[in-house]
């Protein structure tokens, strides 16, 4: 049997087992399939419920037996058909051969078609009747109705905080699944910088970069995960700043060269001086999306292009393929979740979530994505940008590496509650010159007596500790070695909570996992805090 008839014999079996009545027809309003329950309540012959049956040859079948009461079984018959298809949906309740009360739901199709269904409610009928009754007859109803009205708002209440305490326990779970699951990560990450700041044959150092941007992809996925469940939850808040689109578009290419060389995929990026505001994070999200989709719906020899182009105060930038296309009556089904279309499923594997988060993520930045194409010759999505401006280019990784020699000599104190991370961070941090110490906790800096004769010039910090919160950790520090200590919070919670309660004590922030150009920025910025004169001692 083929797959397609496979699937209508079971879709007819199952909606045989619906406890309600339910016919479909076409926008000629000829019967195209009824259930084994439709039958039953309208007790009709087998030849009536053929497909291709006319609605109205129903209606007059059931009007001359006197279901639609007395008068001319024509008249009667065009009346009904009347009813159930003047408007675009209709309730109607009548009487069924039995005695029955029915009560009719119908539905005008996007195509002109119909779908009735209906079910026996004669005991629903009879229900309100006697409620209506010991209504007039009880006066005490009324009072013992509004006391059940109490009852029911305040379980309701209980409810909702029960349901508003089930959330803010999601929102606590988050971020720290994020800090478990980012921990190890960063570790990595920081495993890899070092490498790379120590590798000195080429084919070493290429490797390295291998591994930094394979570490790069997992983290971008996991992020992502935790990003759109914040954003259900409503706890995410895209932060909007300036930046260069090229560094998006050089991403997209080192992530996404391997895949379309092994597709035999021609992708071009078209670089571009544009700078725009919005999340970069989110922003790349999207991107990664929109490329990976163009890569694996385009058949081997296509091509996948990814530019930008200048639009009034706006910047467009475009994913562009020449890949299997869709049709315009398509567009929905693209962005509804585990939704694929059938020749994109024989194509490529997937949960067709990809252009849901996509849809998410856009209407979270108040962003425009507007998509065109043609079936069988490729599509274009093109995401709509607020141009931005910086004075000054951001520099790449490599660049300011070489800035490295500007902090010999500086007395950086980490403190995290995994060995692996002070390890890794050691490794990178005496790698650019730096006298490094580490401890788990305050307990281990107390014990291990670290701050006896040797001062710190600036502390990276671990928000979450075992006995305390890094910001806590960071009071007690400057407590004992002095107010002016620079701090800055080294976490993976990136709840704007945790960022506002660190600035409000002149607490720098870090994410996790941590990308070395950025701790190099933050801790230059750090030493410039630091006194002229900083205790040394020892």
């Amino acid at each position: 049997m083929h797959p397609e008839q496979a699937t209508d014999a079971s879709l007819s079996q199952a909606v045989d087992f619906i406890p309600e009545g339910l016919a479909v027809f076409d926008a000629d309003l000829h019967l195209v399939v009824s259930n084994r329950r439709y039958r039953e309540l309208l007790d009709l012959p087998a030849r009536l419920v053929a497909a291709g049956t006319a609605l109205y040859d129903i209606a007059l079948y059931i009007a001359k037996r006197g279901d639609l009461g007395a008068g001319d079984p024509a008249r009667l018959a065009a009346e009904r058909v009347e009813t159930l298809t003047s408007t675009p949906r209709s309730i109607s309740q009548r009487l069924g051969k039995q005695g029955q009360t029915l009560e009719f739901h119908s539905a005008r199709l996007p195509d002109g078609g119909l779908v009735v269904s209906f079910s026996d409610v004669s005991k629903r009928m009879d229900a309100e009747v006697a409620l209506e009754r010991a209504n007039a007859t009880l006066e005490g109803r009324v009072a013992e109705r509004t006391a059940t009205l109490l009852r029911v708002n305040s379980e309701l209440d209980s409810a909702r905080k029960k349901a508003d305490a089930a959330n803010r326990d999601k929102t606590r779970f988050l971020a720290a699944a994020s800090h478990d699951l980012l921990q190890p990560l960063n570790a990595a990450r920081l495993y890899t910088a070092t490498l790379i700041e120590r590798a000195r044959e080429k084919e070493m150092g290429a490797l390295a970069h291998s591994i930094e941007a394979s570490l790069n992809a997992v983290e971008e996925i996991m992020s992502a995960l935790l990003d759109m469940s914040r954003i259900d939850s409503g706890a995410l808040r895209p932060v909007a700043a300036p930046f260069q689109i090229r560094d998006l578009i050089r991403k997209a290419g080192v992530e996404f060269a391997p895949l379309a060389e092994e597709k035999s995929v021609h992708l071009r990026l078209v670089d571009s001086t544009a700078v725009v505001n919005a999340d970069r994070a989110l922003v790349g999200r999207i991107v990664q999306n929109l490329v990976s989709n163009a890569i694996k719906y385009t058949r081997p020899g296509g091509r996948v292009l990814v530019g930008c182009r200048r639009r009034g105060s706006r910047v467009r930038l475009d994913v562009v393929d020449t890949g299997i296309g869709f049709s315009r009556e398509q567009h929905q089904l693209l962005f509804a979740e585990f939704s694929r279309l059938e020749q994109g499923a024989r194509m490529a594997q997937g949960l067709g979530l990809g252009l849901s988060i996509v849809e998410r993520l856009v209407a979270a930045m108040g962003l425009t994505l507007e998509l065109s194409s043609v079936e069988g010759k490729g599509s274009r999505f093109s995401l709509y940008l607020p141009r931005g401006k910086i004075e000054r280019p951001e520099a790449s990784e490599g660049e300011r590496a070489g800035d490295a020699a500007s902090l010999t000599g500086l007395r950086i104190l980490c403190v995290d509650n995994e060995r692996a991370v002070l390890d890794a961070m050691e490794g990178l941090l005496r790698g650019w010159g730096c006298d490094v110490r580490s401890a788990r906790s305050l307990r281990d800096i107390d014990r291990d007596q670290i701050l006896v004769g040797w001062l710190p010039d600036l502390v990276l910090m671990d928000y979450h500790l075992d006995q305390t919160s890094g910001l806590d950790a960071v009071e007690w520090l400057r407590h004992n070695v002095g107010g002016h200590l620079p701090a800055a919070l080294v976490t993976a919670d990136r709840t704007a909570a945790v960022r506002t309660l660190a600035e409000e004590r002149g607490i720098a922030v870090v994410t996790k996992p941590v990308k070395p150009a950025a701790l190099r920025a933050a801790i230059s910025g750090l030493a410039t805090q630091r006194p002229l004169k900083s205790p040394r001692k020892g």
